[in-house]
């Protein structure tokens, strides 16, 4: 039994590096959109991940929720402008080293599998891509040649 007890006091001490116990799987990003050199305001985005989905209209900030997946941003402003990007998640350092310091690598298992122990860029620029016309895209179309 007193075996069974210094495993479980023991516990915490193991795991402490781990980013599932210590950290917060949420992360909060500020987004900003740029359309031809210039910052683009009412720009409506949806961020997903396979941990989720957020709706936010840039610039903003939005709290997303960690994972080892990359979170795709895909953003359209009125009808003249659009942008699919996606970003991808890193390990973060400090709770990697504890991770391999405290409990030897476990922590990093559990972290992986959560998504805790991984990041996405804090600030983020959105590249939005001019949407043509109707009539622009016809004209690039045409046929230059006789009809018959």
């Amino acid at each position: 039994m007193s075996r069974y007890l210094s495993l479980l006091l023991a516990a915490p001490l193991f795991l402490s590096g781990c980013a599932t116990l210590s950290d917060s799987p949420q992360q909060q990003l500020e987004l900003h959109a740029v359309l031809d050199f210039q910052e683009v305001g009412g720009v409506g985005c949806v961020l997903s991940n396979d941990m989720g989905r957020w709706f936010v209209v840039l610039p903003n900030r939005v709290t997303v929720t960690r994972s080892t997946r990359p979170l795709t941003v895909t953003c359209k402003k009125d009808g003249l402008a659009v942008a699919r990007e996606s970003l991808g998640s890193r390990a973060d350092t400090t709770s990697l080293m504890g991770n391999v310091v405290i409990s030897a690598g476990l922590g990093a298992l559990v972290d992986r599998h959560s998504g805790a122990g991984y990041s996405y860029p804090a600030n983020y620029t959105v590249l939005l891509q001019p949407v043509k016309s109707q009539d622009a895209v016809a004209y690039e179309q045409r046929v230059n040649g006789p009809v018959f």
